[in-house]
């Protein structure tokens, strides 16, 4: 009878554990920003297959582990938010100009895609030929509620009342708000004003400081005590950084995603650095890296 008793004990003990363990690990993939797991995020999408900003490039990224769906925003002559690197309409469309200067139904008429079919020839699909611009609902709407989002807010000096469309968006979509996990959304951006702006309109969103280093990386406390007052992290160009300003970074229990990293002997040195998470055009390869640990 002690043996059976003993027996049970053992295989609750082990039962127990086990679910502490399944618990654990649902609460780090519910909470991407747990710092045990390492962010992949698909840089404009799955980039280095499909053209940026698009929802192919949005569902490439999707299938290829990506954490989040990271878009760039800017806005359009009419006020609604799309999803686009550049100020100007060159590089990604077959438009010419300033995407201010034109409503949403004229960026519309847009092949979005050719481009990258000339540029890349090896990655080229005939689907890609006539591609639209996404807005930020349309991307929302394609991934749902399911699905978390790393948003930028791009030049938004350029753009007065991009902060408060973008918020109200995300509350019309339950993105943000008192159900969502606290990391459903990032928002990201270059400039500190949008992103304090931001952080008075609603402080439970989670914000990344982006910096762009023109030369060796060097942050100072002082810097590093101000970040931390409305951000939980710091996103930077990884070629110039070392392994002293990442622990300097994570220190201060700031998270740190460098942009944008496409080769794997690069993904595996940040990785040992210790970096939180990292941008990349090939979130494949990001997620074979991970795999190796």
């Amino acid at each position: 009878m002690k043996k059976v008793v003993s027996s049970v004990l053992v295989a609750a003990t082990m039962f127990g554990n086990a679910h502490f363990a399944v618990q654990e690990v649902s609460a780090m993939e519910k909470n991407p920003l747990n710092e045990k797991k390492i962010l992949n995020v698909a840089h404009r999408g799955a980039s280095g297959y499909a053209p940026e900003h698009t929802i192919p490039a949005y569902e490439l990224g999707d299938q290829q582990k990506g954490d989040y769906v990271e878009v760039d925003l800017q806005m359009t002559k009419d006020g609604e938010l799309i999803a686009m690197h550049d100020e100007e309409l060159d590089r990604t469309t077959n438009g010419s100009g300033y995407v201010k200067d034109y409503t949403l139904e004229e960026i519309k008429q847009l092949d979005a895609g050719s481009w990258f079919n000339d540029r890349y020839p090896s990655y080229a699909k005939d689907d890609y030929i006539g591609l639209q611009v996404p807005t930020l609902e349309e991307v929302i709407e394609r991934f749902g509620r399911s699905a978390r989002y790393y948003i930028e807010t791009k030049s938004p000096e350029v753009y007065p009342g991009m902060e408060e469309r973008l918020l109200e968006i995300l509350e019309a979509y339950k993105l943000i708000g008192p159900n969502p996990a606290s990391s459903q959304v990032i928002i990201q951006s270059f400039s500190p004003e949008s992103l304090k702006k931001v952080h008075e309109m609603n402080n439970d969103i989670p914000l990344v400081q982006l910096i762009s280093y023109s030369s060796p990386a060097e942050i100072t406390e002082e810097e590093l005590v101000e970040y931390s007052e409305y951000a939980v992290g710091l996103g930077m160009n990884y070629t110039q950084i070392d392994r002293e300003y990442v622990e300097k970074v994570r220190s201060h229990n700031l998270l740190i995603h460098p942009y944008t990293v496409n080769e794997k002997e690069d993904m595996r040195k940040l990785l040992e650095w210790g970096v939180t998470g990292m941008f990349t055009n090939f979130p494949d390869r990001l997620e074979e890296v991970l795999k190796e640990n």
